[in-house]
């Protein structure tokens, strides 16, 4: 893979660990936690969501599903 995609897919898992951690949190919230755009959150959100790994109970909010992930140690 290049440098590129290891950068996505590693901020993705960043992204799931983060909504894991802290139950409900803001697409806003992500952006200031990655300092990253309003729509490269978006795209990471849409990502997760398609693999049904969060869930959004609100617009604008998003969760943890229950599908089972390997956590890193």
């Amino acid at each position: 893979m290049n440098p590129a995609t290891d950068r996505m897919l590693t901020r993705i898992k960043d992204v799931y660990l983060y909504i894991h951690g802290n139950g409900i949190v803001t697409t806003e919230n992500v952006v200031q936690e990655f300092s990253i755009t309003a729509r490269t959150a978006q795209r990471d959100l849409n990502v997760l969501e398609y693999n049904d790994l969060i869930t959004s109970p609100v617009r604008g909010q998003w969760t943890t599903t229950a599908r089972k992930v390997k956590l890193p140690s």
